[in-house]
């Protein structure tokens, strides 16, 4: 493996007193599947009070475990020491580490074959002592050792294994995966915080279908994403030939294909999941799903708290399933558009018609995009162009020059600059300070009586 001048320079410290270091993991295997990684974990076999004394600058990052961050040349570097560990009592900490000498006893307590690859320093010489390199030639997820004894010990592995199977495109190996299915309860145990790391990163991966099966096969996706896994052989009917499940992981592959940012994938992943809640049998002996969309938002909300996400993120992607199923007609007035794009939010605009692009796509037999849509983004993008406004602070008028007029700030303000507002996005010409300022004096008045 090349190692860098500052990396090599890292290493003869160590060597320089009678040292190891070794450059682990990731890292490791994403050289040699020719990836870019510069994600470093380094591993030694310097006790944690043995590598402070080589370096004058350290932070205790994790000493309790044997983790040392050393600042050399204005860079972080976390070294841990070689170790083994106790009982897990929580299906995520060991009760203790033990410090060891030994790089083969410290890579058995690793996770997956392809995750326990080490690369001497300054050398670079790769090392594998659990046929890593053949796994990754079969392109497969294997726990090192008995693969239930590593979800024992830490029961995220096997969110990591599907998350890993995502991102690499590899299938886990038969064992592994049984033995998920085995402990798939114990994942439960795992942080909300944790979980949802190993889940995003699997949604936004390169094959993100691998790993959600997993997750479903296993059981996991009933243990976290109960939700999702309702979807599974649920029929949809009408112009939809696949199921409901099968038509989410489509909406998330366009995505993918499309490299939508992260919100509209998480959007389209779980944009219809309120459409096991709503079907019932229309007049036409065809299923209808009557305020889907408006019941996927709210069960979207409620996995993203559950999933302790952004408040930000959770709103954001809420707000596009909520809106998803917008219908345009040509006859729509120009002041019918403004209000849209006040309802939806300039920022929003793209990744709604993104989630529409992935919706559409994902029905099976569907037509191109249809012009009817080709058209609506065109009359917005003519709107957004003549800068009218659509929003409050794109007002002539404002809470301080409100206050010049005798209107105090509260609710009755607000109330003002959301009519002055309506009024506007119904006739543009409005927008001057006179005109606001005459209404808003106007308007309080009319409230005061």
């Amino acid at each position: 493996m090349k190692i860098s001048n500052e990396i090599s320079s890292l290493a003869s410290i160590f060597r320089k007193e009678g040292f190891s270091l070794y450059l682990v993991g990731g890292a490791v295997r994403d050289f040699i599947l020719g990836k870019e990684n510069n994600d470093y974990d380094f591993t030694t076999d310097a006790e944690p009070w043995e590598v402070k004394k080589l370096f004058r600058r350290t932070i205790d990052t994790g000493i309790k475990h044997g983790t040392v961050t050393v600042i050399f040349h204005g860079e972080h570097y976390e070294i841990t020491t070689f170790r083994t560990e106790g009982d897990y009592q929580d299906s995520r900490h060991p009760e203790s580490v033990h410090f060891v000498k030994s790089l083969e006893e410290d890579l058995k307590r690793r996770d997956f074959t392809i995750n326990a690859f080490a690369a001497s320093l300054p050398d670079g010489k790769i090392l594998d002592f659990h046929d890593g390199m053949k796994d990754l030639k079969k392109k497969m997820i294997r726990a090192i050792g008995n693969p239930e004894e590593r979800f024992s010990e830490d029961a995220l592995r096997m969110m990591r294994a599907a998350r890993f199977s995502s991102q690499l495109g590899f299938q886990i190996e038969k064992e592994t995966l049984s033995a998920m299915s085995k402990l798939s309860e114990t994942i439960t145990r795992i942080s909300a915080e944790r979980i949802k790391e190993e889940l995003w990163k699997l949604i936004n991966s390169k094959e993100p279908r691998l790993g959600l099966e997993a997750m479903r096969k296993t059981g996991i996706m009933e243990c976290i994403l109960p939700e999702l896994a309702e979807t599974y052989g649920f029929e949809q009917g009408g112009m939809h030939h696949e199921t409901l499940y099968e038509h989410l992981l489509l909406a998330l592959e366009c995505a993918r294909d499309h490299d939508y940012p992260m919100t509209v994938k998480l959007a389209a992943l779980f944009h219809d999941i309120g459409k096991t809640k709503t079907r019932e049998k229309g007049d036409d002996r065809e299923w209808t799903f009557y305020g889907h969309d408006k019941v996927s938002a709210a069960l979207t909300d409620k996995i993203f708290r559950r999933l302790k996400t952004s408040n930000e993120e959770r709103e954001a992607v809420c707000h596009l399933i909520a809106n998803h199923m917008f219908a345009y007609s040509p006859d729509w007035t120009d002041s019918a558009v403004r209000r849209f794009i006040n309802r939806i939010g300039v920022e929003n605009i793209n990744n709604l018609f993104f989630l529409r692009v992935a919706d559409m796509s994902a029905t099976v037999g569907m037509r191109p995009i249809p012009d009817n849509l080709l058209a609506f983004a065109d009359r917005i993008n003519a709107e957004l162009e003549h800068e009218n406004a659509l929003s409050i602070k794109d007002l002539k008028i404002n809470g301080e020059k409100m206050k010049a007029l005798g209107i105090k700030p509260g609710p009755l303000m607000g109330d003002i600059l959301k009519k002055l507002l309506d009024e506007v996005i119904e006739n543009p010409s409005l927008n001057t300070e006179e005109y606001l300022s005459e209404r808003a004096i106007s308007l309080a008045q009319c409230q005061e009586r």
